[in-house]
């Protein structure tokens, strides 16, 4: 016990010493390591998933999967799963395909244009990996404002350890998508007339061709740029062209919509929010589904974190106006309510700088329970993902 103590005292003082670097390399160390530890993590996996074929082959696209054995599927193979199947599809041969629309382009255009240098699966890991590390820096830059050197570090292990978050790390657009939003945020942030309104646009405008809740970027910089009063800031209303110029492109070249092609090819209508909440809450009663209820309530946690009025955290109204757009978003559809729900809500930035700023009072013991706990519920959500018993 006394070496454990001295390995917990060394592991906090090398956290602390960690915390006063400057924020990109606490975003560099942060990044490796992870992409090392599920790297790993996948590897360790892989011997004891044993999924069912019948359930692998319920799964579009999955007829031409690679052998699960050997150092290649250790490191590569294990992360072809679900939608990554699709992007890596899309991004080798197009939207040749009509279900194909609901998987937006930014993503599998990065991977096309990393492929040329190294394998399709390795260039979209290394895609999200890249992605995760702006993700992780502007996140830092965000609460640089209000939070202590300690307060940011601690609320990036609760980002790195909240349920599904291993999917930033995946052959999924989360990462890259969130990395555009905060830098968006970031952007028009900065003080006065230094706000670099251009570069925020920018950022908008690739966030809502990478995912649709990329565009809700939009109202958190609309809000700021009527705050602003400047004219150079009117160029925020074109961010939602990303989303737009990707469904016109739909439209001009004869595919179905992306709204459509959820009817068709998913059994999901769009529906007001209070529509998709009551269909939740009435499959969690009648047919007892513990998934859809734990989904459920990581969005009302939260919804409750990020919207409550906060004491300590001087939240700002575009955030928790971003917050409440991405909550209303998740719950519009209806036939298989909250799907990918538990990784739509790592979306919710705000709900973290909250968070890191309750974490600055915790003590280590408390720290510690927090990040276990939440971490040993991502790994067994990774576990049910790499095994196909669990679509993200």
């Amino acid at each position: 016990m006394p070496g454990a103590a001295r390995d917990g005292r060394y592991n906090l003082e090398m956290l602390r010493k960690l915390a006063f670097r400057p924020d990109w390399q606490i975003a560099v160390v942060v990044t490796a390591a992870l992409r090392v530890f599920y790297t790993a993590m996948a590897a360790a996996f892989m011997p004891f998933l044993h999924p069912d074929p019948a359930l692998i082959h319920t799964n579009a696209l999955t007829e031409h999967l690679p052998a699960p054995h050997g150092l290649h599927y250790a490191l590569l193979g294990i992360w072809e799963r679900f939608d990554t199947l699709w992007f890596l599809h899309i991004a080798e041969h197009g939207y040749d395909r009509p279900m194909a629309v609901i998987y937006y382009p930014l993503y599998p255009a990065a991977i096309r244009l990393v492929s040329g240098l190294i394998p399709a699966m390795a260039a979209a890991l290394l895609v999200s990996t890249v992605a995760a590390f702006f993700f992780f820096w502007g996140l830092l830059r965000l609460a640089g404002g209000e939070l202590s050197e300690v307060g940011r570090l601690r609320m990036l292990l609760l980002v790195c350890a909240w349920p599904t978050s291993f999917v930033l790390f995946a052959g999924y657009a989360e990462s890259l998508t969130l990395a555009l939003v905060v830098w968006a945020i970031v952007f028009a942030r900065e003080s006065g007339r230094e706000a670099r309104w251009e570069a925020a646009v920018a950022c908008g405008l690739l966030a809502g061709s990478a995912r649709p809740s990329g565009v809700l970027v939009f109202i958190p910089l609309a809000m700021m740029a009527l705050r602003n009063r400047q004219a150079r800031s009117l160029v925020v209303a074109l961010t939602p062209l990303g989303l737009l110029s990707y469904w016109g492109w739909l439209r001009w070249s004869g595919r179905i919509s992306v709204v459509e092609a959820y009817r068709l090819y998913q059994g999901m209508a769009m529906v007001p929010p209070w529509r998709g909440l009551w269909e939740a809450l009435r499959l969690i009663v009648t047919e007892h589904d513990p998934l859809l209820a734990m989904k459920l309530g990581l969005v009302i946690v939260v919804a409750a974190i990020s919207l409550r009025r906060q004491v300590r955290t001087n939240l700002r109204i575009e955030d928790r106006a971003f917050a409440l757009a991405v909550i209303l978003q998740m719950l519009m559809y209806t036939g298989r309510p909250l799907l990918g729900a538990a990784r739509y809500v790592l979306m919710v930035y705000p709900v973290f700088l909250v968070w890191g700023a309750s974490a600055e009072r915790w003590n280590g013991k408390q720290l510690g329970f927090y990040v276990t706990a939440l971490g040993i519920l991502n790994l067994a959500w990774m576990w049910a993902f790499l095994s196909w018993s669990l679509v993200l």
